[in-house]
């Protein structure tokens, strides 16, 4: 196996050419063309429903193309499952992670390789290999007899790459593998995969994070409504550039979003609508104080687990303080619950949309509609033309994809789910909307899509908290920016021509006896 990562002018260890894939009437890919060196790694970049897993599948032996071909090593190669793919030296690692929770690291490592002898597996001989295995991936310090069901979701991962590897494979296949993973977390695979690279191995790595894919890549392919758009090294290309091949338009509705609300940007006027003072929650947040005006957005950063959610689920009854006073319009507020807060019109989207929002087995209609129903109270069921009507509405509002209102909703991707989320509480009309983390994991589109609706708000004078990890996001759209750290609020800033977003990353930076830059802060 070669030991040095691939030159520019090296020759192809695959070439995939004229791949079409049709799902009945629906063409998924369009003739597309993919070539992979030895000791590469090759992005493929595009929204969700772009064809970058359908690809991938086809390479993998999972999904056999209408047309097209695939040569390996100049000669061509026909697959027609995932276990001729794997004879071949190509392994994938899909976005169902493929492990056996059950079992240990080490027999997950070594599924279908496992060391036999007259008496069966020998144990000692299946654990000694894995730990070669790991070990060559820079992971010597995995504990081989570990059950997998107690792994952090980065650390599956990393086993489900360390299998793939485990009979040395030319060809490694990664779809979307960072989709639930930390900062801290991708670096550690990262590792792995620049060690991979150094070892020869041809990679493609499926993803939409676009600062993921330029620090790691050597060489990008777009796709877009399943046809290649572009291929070009990864150093040539810049962040705005990739951006528009993906979407297919410039970025003049992002710069149109930041123009608008800077024109409405401005220092609030008249007392706050919402008041929050000392509100705490016993070892979760420290007393915190908030004010909130009428079509005035409030951007909350910070890194997880400084108190973020934390406080934006205390200002829309998602948590119950132990001390401090919330009021609205002047007059004290009580918020047990969700519900109790809906009923003054504060909403709030969940960071955790499967979890906490979306009813995955409900239609888009149900789960639109779901908020406002209960508000109402089930004894006074919405009649069907109201609920079509209102549905219809919110469809064409957000662009939800499909727009039939009759699809469950586990069939939609992220972004749309999202959608249907923000549309759910939407129909509440709320007079505040609390974000957390609104465009996490969706792709391009959505998320340009969903910045315009949180200017469109503000615009019509409802109060928008929104937590983003994404710096460039707050700064687009927020009024004033609260920085959280440690578990409380150690800063405020109004956004303005001298806010970047590398004052904020200093302030969160900061150690707590550094003086921090100046601030605007609550009286």
């Amino acid at each position: 196996m070669s030991t040095r990562p691939a030159r520019p002018d090296a020759a192809p260890l695959v070439e995939m050419a004229g791949i079409t894939v049709d799902h009945g009437p629906v063409r998924a890919l369009h003739g597309v063309d993919l070539s992979l060196r030895a000791g590469e790694i090759h992005a493929l970049m595009g929204e969700n429903g772009a064809g970058k897993s359908t690809l991938i599948n086809v390479l993998a032996g999972v999904i056999a193309p209408t047309s097209g071909s695939i040569r390996l090593d100049g000669r061509p190669l026909r697959l027609s499952s995932a276990a001729e793919a794997q004879d071949a030296g190509i392994r994938a690692v899909l976005q169902d992670v493929p492990v056996a929770r059950h079992l240990s690291i080490g027999e997950n490592v070594m599924l279908g390789h496992e060391p036999r002898g007259r008496l069966g597996i020998r144990w000692g001989r299946l654990h000694a290999r894995a730990h070669r295995v790991l070990d060559e991936l820079g992971l010597g310090d995995m504990d081989t007899r570990r059950r997998v069901r107690s792994l952090s979701p980065a650390t599956t991962q990393l086993v489900a790459i360390a299998r793939a590897m485990a009979d040395e494979p030319r060809v490694l296949l990664l779809d979307e593998p960072t989709s639930s993973l930390d900062a801290a977390e991708v670096e550690r695979l990262f590792l792995v995969l620049r060690r991979l690279r150094e070892r020869g191995v041809a990679m493609v790595f499926a993803s939409h994070f676009l600062e993921q894919v330029l620090a790691l890549s050597d060489r990008l392919t777009v796709l877009r409504s399943g046809t290649r758009i572009a291929e070009f090294p990864a150093r040539q290309v810049e962040r705005s550039e990739l951006i528009s091949l993906m979407i297919g338009q410039d970025l003049g509705e992002l710069r149109r979003i930041g123009s608008l609300r800077r024109e409405h940007r401005s220092d609030p006027a008249g007392p706050p609508f919402y008041r929050a003072r000392q509100l705490a929650q016993r070892e979760v947040l420290a007393p915190t104080d908030l004010d909130l005006h009428r079509g005035e957005v409030v951007g909350i950063a910070g890194l997880r687990g400084s108190g973020r959610t934390e406080l934006a689920r205390l200002l829309a009854g998602g948590a119950t303080a132990d001390s401090g006073t919330a009021m609205l319009d002047g007059r004290a507020l009580s918020l047990r619950s969700p519900a109790a807060a809906l009923r003054h019109h504060i909403a709030m989207a969940s960071e955790d949309r499967l979890g906490e929002g979306v009813v995955a087995g409900l239609s888009i209609r149900d789960n639109i509609v779901l908020a406002l129903q209960s508000r109402r109270g089930w004894a006074r069921p919405m009649s069907r033309a109201e609920r079509d009507e209102l549905v219809a509405g919110f469809i064409d509002e957000l662009g939800i994809r499909p727009a039939d209102p009759a699809t469950p909703v586990e069939r939609l991707s992220g972004g749309n789910q999202q959608k249907v989320l923000l549309a759910r509480w939407l129909a509440t009309r709320p007079r505040l909307m609390v974000l957390d983390e609104p465009t996490k994991g969706i792709d391009m589109g959505a998320r340009v899509e969903i910045q315009a609706l949180v200017a469109r708000l503000a615009a019509s004078r409802v109060a928008v908290v929104i937590i983003s990890s994404d710096l460039d996001e707050l700064l687009r759209l927020s009024d004033r920016i609260v920085v959280m750290k440690d578990r409380m609020k150690i800063g405020e800033v109004s956004n303005g021509p001298g806010l970047s977003v590398e004052t904020i990353v200093e302030m969160i930076a900061a150690p707590e006896e550094e003086d921090l830059p100046p601030l605007t802060g609550l009286p």
